[in-house]
């Protein structure tokens, strides 16, 4: 009876102890049309986020988002744009999780046309300079298209790589 009573009132102290709102999934701050900008050690923009709507819950530290966009302007580097319906953020805000309507524009540059990627997922690990998806991907710019499911992109290095199911259309550049 001694150890049944010790094990109820440890169980009633710790419930006690958690607030209700953090046994919940309720929201602790909704941000309506924001804004958000990293900078550089130099103070230099590197990356807006914005977005219609931004919720964050306290139980799991998670932050949804409403039509999100997300610019990264790098020095030397064509302008990035993502855009998408919804996403979600990372508890220390490095990683973004696009989801539904995804759309990709890197601004064209002296040395490549615009391009254009679309999917349904794409998740981006910015500290890294990376852009992921295990989902389908199409990639366009003028003359090609590049089609696939699975992507890793490397917006530092430029490299991209399509995992699987990768059909390309190469038209000849015209002079």
């Amino acid at each position: 009876a001694l150890a049944l009573l010790t094990f109820w009132l440890q169980r009633a102290v710790l419930d006690e102890d958690q607030h209700p709102a953090l046994r919940r999934h309720d929201p602790d701050y909704i941000v309506e049309n924001f804004t958000i900008v990293n900078f550089s050690a130099q103070g230099l923009a590197e990356s807006t986020l914005a977005g219609r709507r931004m919720v964050h819950f306290p139980d799991d530290d998670s932050t949804e988002l409403l039509a999100p966009r997300l610019v990264q302007t790098k020095p030397d580097r064509p302008r990035m744009t993502l855009t998408s319906d919804r996403g979600a953020l990372s508890q220390d805000g490095e990683d973004a999780f696009l989801y539904d309507n995804v759309l990709l524009v890197r601004d064209a540059s002296p040395e490549q046309p615009e391009m254009r990627m679309t999917s349904s997922f794409l998740h981006v690990v910015r500290e890294r300079s990376l852009i992921r998806s295990d989902r389908e991907v199409a990639m366009r710019e003028e003359g090609r298209t590049l089609p696939g499911r699975g992507l890793e992109y490397n917006s530092d290095t430029r490299q991209m790589y399509l995992r699987e199911r990768v059909r390309g259309t190469f038209e000849p550049r015209k002079n």
